[in-house]
């Protein structure tokens, strides 16, 4: 059994980029704006997490607060006021939003080419398509995993998704099948989830059930991606494995905390880059007219 050092992968990415900002002879840098409604702790976290991240690398960053009660239309106009601002390059909104706000209506009031997060309906749209856009963070994560352990053409491996939320199993069935993936789905209405994880080359978990796949269950040296974060009874972080059984039977496995969820804030950042690279050769462009 082998731990991936996702650290490692995530020091590589953050450096690349780092290289990059400072290779910059424009005044202007890439920036990322969040907006936070309430105050969540955990997505309060999840923020500062990414503020860290930005310094890192020299992109700048802001948070945007917004109190617990907003309307849903001042939301809204807040969205298209960083829509406009040509200095801005990802727009991001902290997921989940209040219940009096509907969360569809205000990742579809985020510009595609800013919707860092890549939420958007024609990002999705051009990622079942094959076309270029951008890919949801988690998603794109696993693949960034995979292709780091040396899985870039998945050709003849069977592949387990478990789970079809549309924030992480659905995209990354794209992506898996854009990999040649042999690629089958499991859910909460799969009759026999045991059978299907012991003929999986590859196991990917994002369900967000502690424990929910053992050691016995897999098949011997199968590669395991846990996306899974959940509490367990003595208050830490932990996957949707059972990391002690499964590490007995997989050649490698990634850890919770210190895997896929630093290698999506990772993802944000690349996103954000590509982001400000496009909007630059729009700039450009307006210059030459």
């Amino acid at each position: 059994m082998s731990v991936v050092d996702v650290k490692k992968i995530v020091k590589n990415i953050k450096n690349n980029l780092k290289e990059k900002v400072a290779s910059l002879n424009e005044a202007r840098l890439p920036k990322l704006v969040v907006i936070l409604v309430g105050d969540n702790p955990a997505s309060e976290k999840y923020v500062k997490g990414k503020e860290k991240d930005c310094a890192e690398v020299g992109f700048l960053t802001e948070t945007i607060r917004l109190p617990e009660e907003i309307e849903e239309k001042a939301l809204l106009e807040k969205v298209e006021e960083l829509n406009e601002d040509m200095s801005v390059d990802g727009i991001l909104v902290q997921l989940p939003l209040p219940s009096h706000i509907d969360e569809q209506k205000v990742i579809k009031k985020i510009k595609p080419d800013k919707d860092v997060d890549g939420f958007h309906p024609l990002n999705i749209g051009n990622l079942v398509l094959g076309l270029d856009g951008f890919v949801p963070c988690t998603p794109n994560g696993v693949i960034k995993i995979l292709e780091e352990i040396g899985l870039d053409d998945l050709s003849g491996k069977k592949v387990l998704l478990v789970g079809r939320s549309n924030i992480v199993g659905k995209p990354l069935a794209h992506l898996l099948l854009k990999k040649h993936a042999t690629l089958t789905i499991a859910h909460s209405k799969t009759t026999d989830l045991v059978k299907e994880l012991k003929q999986a080359d590859i196991v990917i978990l994002a369900v967000g059930k502690a424990k929910l796949v053992t050691g016995e269950m897999l098949k011997k040296g199968a590669v395991l991606i846990d996306v899974g974060i959940n509490v367990n009874d003595d208050g830490k972080l932990c996957g949707d494995a059972d990391f002690d059984s499964c590490s007995e039977v997989c050649s490698l496995i990634t850890p919770v905390p210190g895997g896929v969820g630093i290698m999506t804030r990772a993802m944000l950042l690349e996103n954000t880059w590509q982001a400000f690279i496009k909007h630059e050769e729009i700039d450009d462009e307006r210059m030459e007219l």
